[in-house]
């Protein structure tokens, strides 16, 4: 099968905003009307002339949500075991040119912040590092996943684009799922956004998904920085490069995340606002494109924003996050990778959850 690199050099970035931006209402209407949303589809429930079906396109994925996920909402806690990082990307609070002090989590601590986080009920936890090769490398994951897997049901990664090779050990070793988002899909600004370190090689960073499905991990994670270009586009290509996964990889489960750019440490500005308004347009476009794939909201939103949001197609949630190492218990202080808007307690945004008529689910399933 053509690999994905192939398929995304034969897209261009300019074709596909112009055919995003001269939708109708009529194609919209057509979009909604239709069983099976196409990729075609897709672009006009992005575009600009899908913003007044807002309300039916909340609706349908209300009904789509509740009939494949029933009205449940998984929680999980962000655990950051390392803020050490060899890249420079101009966006992110653990950039290599930000001269603050590092920390990377030792066995002991990271018991310590293991036992914060059950404290609050979790059993599923997504495990986040910089990309440090030679101190957050394959040998460290390993050695973190040995000690966290007896706590955790359910084990995520948020880390350095791994080989197939190292794919796999990490999934023997107990990691469920793997999140890699390509942050933006436009080639040439990818460059300046990633100036230096292997996340500047932008194939390398487009192939990963692919890794990760020759591993045979069961859930990928995609999803594109919301700021840095035209989040039209990137969410676009972002939906292709979930349609080939899927079509290859038919075995595996997928989740999209929305991480809008948040303040941290020495970042960029946004190039590109993205507003509660065309976030809730893509979430409810990306429900109706794809009844299956799983759809996450952090602690970047508002507690506004959230409060709002679960009825129209989250199908899971970070609560109480920490987005620095050792900041459950060992080191609060330490550097964040971007300042959470929501700073709510997992107990509050659990009570939410009910009071909204939902179910909040801290696992999926019992070891046995």
């Amino acid at each position: 099968m053509i690999n994905f690199v192939e398929i995304f050099n034969s897209l261009s970035w300019d074709e596909i905003k112009e055919s995003i931006y001269s939708k109708t209402a009529k194609d919209v209407e057509n979009a909604l009307a239709t069983s099976k949303v196409t990729l075609e589809d897709f672009k006009a429930l992005l575009s600009p002339a899908a913003e007044p079906f807002l309300e039916q396109m909340a609706a349908k994925s209300n009904a789509l949500t509740q009939k494949r996920y029933g009205k449940t909402i998984q929680l999980y806690a962000p655990m950051y075991l390392s803020n050490e990082c060899n890249n420079i990307c101009t966006y992110c609070g653990f950039s290599l040119t930000n001269k603050v002090k590092r920390k990377t989590l030792s066995d002991a601590e990271i018991l310590e912040e293991i036992e914060a986080i059950k404290k609050e009920g979790f059993n599923h936890i997504l495990l986040v590092t910089g990309e440090a090769n030679y101190t957050v490398n394959i040998h460290y994951f390993l050695n973190a996943i040995k000690i966290i897997q007896p706590h955790f049901a359910n084990i995520s990664i948020e880390v350095q684009p791994l080989s197939v090779e190292e794919y796999k050990k990490v999934h023997e070793a107990g990691v469920y799922s793997v999140l890699v988002y390509q942050e933006t899909y436009h080639k040439e600004v990818y460059k300046t956004y990633h100036t230096k370190g292997k996340k500047s090689n932008f194939d390398f960073r487009l192939e990963t998904p692919d890794r990760i499905g020759e591993a045979e991990i069961h859930k990928i994670g995609l999803g594109v920085l919301l700021g840095l270009e035209d989040w039209r586009v990137d969410s676009f290509f972002c939906a292709v490069h979930l349609d080939y996964l899927e079509k290859k990889f038919w075995k595996t489960k997928y989740s999209i995340s929305f991480p809008r750019m948040r303040p941290a440490e020495g970042i960029i500005e946004p190039n590109v606002i993205v507003t509660d308004k065309h976030l809730v347009q893509l979430l409810t476009a990306y429900r109706l494109f794809n009844e299956d794939v799983e759809l996450s909201i952090s602690t970047r939103e508002s507690e506004h924003f959230r409060n709002n949001v679960i009825p129209l197609g989250v199908t899971s949630m970070s609560a109480g996050s920490k987005t620095n190492p050792g900041g459950y218990a060992v080191e609060p202080e330490s550097l964040e990778q971007f300042e959470i808007s929501d700073e709510r307690s997992v107990q509050v945004i659990a009570d939410l959850i009910k009071g909204k008529g939902y179910e909040p689910v801290y696992k999926d399933w019992d070891k046995f």
